[in-house]
């Protein structure tokens, strides 16, 4: 089973999620971003703190990365004001779509109405439709509120949540309902991967998905508390923190990468243009061999059973 055959969803933030769209771009409506809605710091975070809106930054991204680095719809949707006025820092991209929230009911439906100007098949949504931050929990009892503020530790937290809970789209839940395959990353783990997972109907809609779950790793260390993890200690914590553990293979470049609880793929992966991205052709050739084996298992279990 090749990879253009399948329904798959994709799960994280705006850079490494944008990539990973971008990559599988030809699935078209097969293809689901869940993007992650919890930032809190530059034009977005000044749009959340004018009303309160969910975090357009991300979203922007990923649908940037869905469209011709050369077009109009990618020049408008980057385009950031400068000066010292109170468009300063603003991105163009998340003030439309902020203006287009004002309008709708649904953030899903200013999403639908940028999709179909920008004619982008991929279907990008957020992880919920209410605005909520991160909360971060640590031993030695303090709390921090705020995507910012959770970058800005120099450990791990023992716990994290978001405040308020909120609840996935239904959209959402079908999508990963109907997935043939579920990737996770690349990207920040705390700020990208974590928060979509901390959406109890998302993170109990993967553990019972018969989805292929595959979590990308990042090309070059973050520069986090996560950062100094290895893949099984993510692992654990996940497992400790969102109550199961949903990846079945990670992809890494790692060659001395290590798993007891996985399937590993290690291979290079990055681009010869930009070495913290992921070159197309090898993530696919990669996911392509996650695929690979997710079908041994199966013929495994049932020769087994």
């Amino acid at each position: 089973m090749k990879i253009k055959n399948l329904k798959v969803v994709a799960i994280g933030g705006g850079h490494g999620l944008g990539r990973v769209l971008s990559t599988l771009s030809f699935l078209g409506d097969q293809l689901t971003g869940v993007v992650a809605t919890t930032d809190n710091g530059g034009s977005t975070g000044k749009l959340r703190k004018r009303s309160s809106s969910i975090a357009w930054g991300d979203l922007r991204n990923c649908l940037t990365q869905l469209v011709d680095s050369n077009s109009i719809g990618s020049q408008l949707l980057n385009f950031r004001f400068d000066g010292s006025d109170e468009l300063e820092g603003h991105n163009l991209g998340n003030l439309i779509l902020y203006g287009l929230n004002e309008l709708h009911s649904r953030p899903l439906d200013s999403i639908k109405l940028m999709r179909a100007i920008l004619r982008v098949r991929t279907r990008v949504q957020p992880m919920s439709e209410t605005p909520t931050d991160l909360m971060a929990f640590y031993e030695e009892g303090r709390c921090r509120v705020g995507e910012i503020s959770v970058d800005d530790m120099g450990s791990m937290p023992k716990n994290m949540m978001l405040a308020p809970l909120v609840k996935a789209m239904p959209e959402t839940l079908n999508a990963i309902a109907a997935a043939d395959l579920i990737i996770l990353g690349p990207g920040s783990f705390l700020t990208s991967i974590v928060p979509p997972l901390l959406v109890r109907d998302i993170a109990n809609a993967i553990a019972t998905s018969k989805a292929r779950c595959i979590l990308i790793d990042n090309l070059v260390k973050e520069n986090s508390p996560a950062g100094e993890l290895s893949l099984d200690e993510k692992l654990e914590w996940l497992t400790y923190n969102i109550g199961c553990q949903p990846v079945d293979t990670i992809i890494t470049a790692d060659m001395d990468a290590k798993s007891d609880f996985v399937h590993l793929i290690k291979q290079p992966l990055a681009s010869q243009k930009v070495e913290y991205h992921h070159d197309k052709v090898r993530l696919i050739d990669a996911l392509e061999q996650a695929i690979e084996c997710d079908l041994k298992d199966k013929q495994v279990k049932a020769v087994n059973s």
